[in-house]
């Protein structure tokens, strides 16, 4: 079980945070909202960066904080794996030698083959973090981030920075690396899509503070759709021609174009996200952001 309930002021700030999160292990959490919401705050709490002056936090029975008792476990005291967009590795080490400084004393190197194989490390492990793509760096984060098997793994924006087709695949291989080591993620993400595909729930924040936790669909369309193919998709451009409005839309690396209603045409432009469902063999078009 998941249990955070904390407060902070920010000094010389009016910003105050007040989160409070119940939830369960081994789920893949999504972390969305506007940018200055509260995410990474959140994330830096739950890993000991930041020190809250109020509250609670509870991990599967063990207390990582808590402000009555003076219970403050530093962040290297708490089962944590962390990757940012900058992948923080260590420049003077091998891709081997990276994984191996990750793992703790006495613990079964099994563990770091399992990890080479899932993430398909094998062919660069003696090369340097400087010859290395952008993709195989964050593939090497996030297969150090999992050594240790931590029983929280942070993901702030970690495939921000990269491009949409090595986005895709580090998506599919987070997905693997949550399930075949059960793994409670939290995962900060400014892309609806990648919400959809890998997360359980939402943790809507919205200045500090936990708005909601739902269901990506309930969260994003307010009701959960119901049909029998479901895809998000980016549109790329609206043609208004008389009555009938085409749209564009980008669904993985395929572009679909779709006829829409008057009055949806009219709210939809370039970038927006929607959800395709499909009815009956109708398309039917929901925009969500």
């Amino acid at each position: 079980m998941i249990s955070i309930d904390v407060q902070h002021k920010f000094p010389n700030s009016n910003t105050s945070i007040n989160f409070k999160i119940e939830g369960e292990l081994q789920r893949f959490y999504g972390v969305y909202g506007h940018s200055g919401a509260g995410k990474s705050t959140l994330l830096n709490i739950i890993c000991g960066f930041i020190t809250p002056q109020k509250g609670k936090i509870i991990i599967n029975d063990e207390i990582w904080f808590d402000a009555t008792k003076n219970i403050n476990l530093p962040p290297q005291k708490r089962s944590i794996g962390m990757v940012f967009q900058d992948y923080a590795l260590f420049p003077n080490m091998s891709v081997k030698e990276n994984l191996e400084y990750a793992l703790p004393k006495k613990k079964d190197k099994a563990v770091l083959q399992d990890l080479v194989e899932l993430m398909e490390l094998k062919s660069i492990l003696n090369q340097f973090p400087l010859t290395l793509s952008g993709g195989q760096k964050q593939r090497v984060a996030l297969a150090r981030s999992v050594v240790q098997q931590p029983k929280l793994l942070l993901l702030d924006e970690p495939l921000a920075a990269l491009d949409q087709e090595m986005r895709l695949r580090l998506q599919d291989y987070l997905q693997q690396l949550h399930q075949q080591y059960r793994l409670t993620t939290f995962l900060i993400s400014h892309d609806i899509a990648e919400m959809y595909k890998l997360c359980q729930q939402i943790i809507a924040i919205d200045s500090g503070k936990v708005t909601a936790i739902k269901s990506p669909s309930e969260f994003f369309q307010g009701q959960k759709l119901h049909g029998k193919f479901q895809f998000t998709a980016k549109v790329l451009d609206v043609i208004h021609q008389d009555i009938m409005h085409v749209v564009s839309l980008l669904i993985g690396e395929e572009i679909v174009r779709v006829v829409v209603d008057p009055e949806l045409g009219h709210t939809l432009k370039s970038h927006d996200t929607v959800v395709v469902t499909t009815k009956a063999f109708q398309p039917i078009i929901h925009k969500i952001g």
